[in-house]
């Protein structure tokens, strides 16, 4: 059974220590470094985990090191490590965005087996879409291991290469900020319609969930989805013609690229 570690005790460590324990990980395998003790001692204080302020201690106890740190400290982290430790035949994930493969593993000192993730926030309720890049150290087992790991938080693909990393933050990793303010914009409708704030947030967000219900357990298109709730002539055509004459897809287009030139800038500054 691997060992796990997580470097860092933020809400993604603590939306995948959920999920691996509840998957049936035994939480004896898992350690959890962290400065601070608040965040590190209360996931030991709940399931049960292992806890240190030690980074080192946590490296040699595992087998798989998550780094969960930001952008701006995995380097020093990852230098720490390799300079007391042998990390060769480690595992690493990386949940940092825009620290690539080669800078993590000139900081390791080496090419070591490195996996690097993008997830979203819906993992902290078990619902993350999580896009996966393999450096080619790592193996069979490794890759299947990682993939056992993000998919405790929710559904992963594997992309190809590695800036492809950069299009899933556009189309996952930033897009829960998306439905955030579209669903924002209707609420503030809704009570300028009448409805009092209570009303208005259910009235959205019972709506949004149905409708991505709809298209996770409908084989259909979503288009085809679209397309059975709107009659010719009728009001949700006319809202729809609306978003078209606004131009609502270009504006989408325009976004996600936007996010995708800013996560490539971001990688080129750290």
């Amino acid at each position: 059974m691997n060992k796990i570690a997580f470097i860092g005790a933020g809400n993604m460590a603590r939306a995948i220590i959920i999920g691996l324990v509840n998957s049936g990980v035994a939480a004896e395998n898992i350690i959890v470094a962290n400065p601070s003790a608040e965040k590190r001692v209360q996931l030991a204080s709940e399931f049960g985990v292992q806890q240190t302020h030690d980074n080192i201690e946590a490296g040699n106890f595992s087998d798989i090191i998550v780094l969960c740190v930001k952008p701006q400290f995995i380097c020093d982290v990852c230098q720490q490590l390799t300079d007391v430790i042998d990390v060769s035949n480690k595992l690493f994930i990386s949940i940092a965005a825009g620290t690539t493969v080669g800078q993590i593993q000139q900081a390791l000192k080496g090419n070591v087996a490195l996996v690097r993730v993008m997830p979203n926030t819906p993992s902290q309720l078990g619902l993350g879409m999580s896009g996966m890049f393999a450096s080619p150290q790592v193996n069979a087992e490794q890759k299947a291991a990682s993939d056992k790991l993000m998919s405790a938080v929710g559904k992963v693909i594997w992309l190809a290469t590695e800036d492809k990393i950069n299009d899933i933050i556009a189309v996952a990793g930033s897009a829960p900020a998306y439905f955030f303010l579209f669903m924002e914009a209707m609420e503030k409708q809704a009570q300028t319609l009448g409805f009092s704030a209570v009303e208005s947030r259910m009235l959205v967000q019972q709506t949004a969930l149905g409708a991505a219900q709809m298209v996770e357990h409908n084989n259909a298109a979503i288009s085809t989805l679209r397309e059975n709730v709107t009659s010719k002539g009728g009001a949700t055509f006319a809202a729809l013609e609306q978003f078209r004459k606004d131009g609502l897809e270009q504006m989408v287009s325009n976004a996600m690229n936007a996010a995708i030139t800013r996560a490539e800038a971001m990688a080129k500054e750290s």
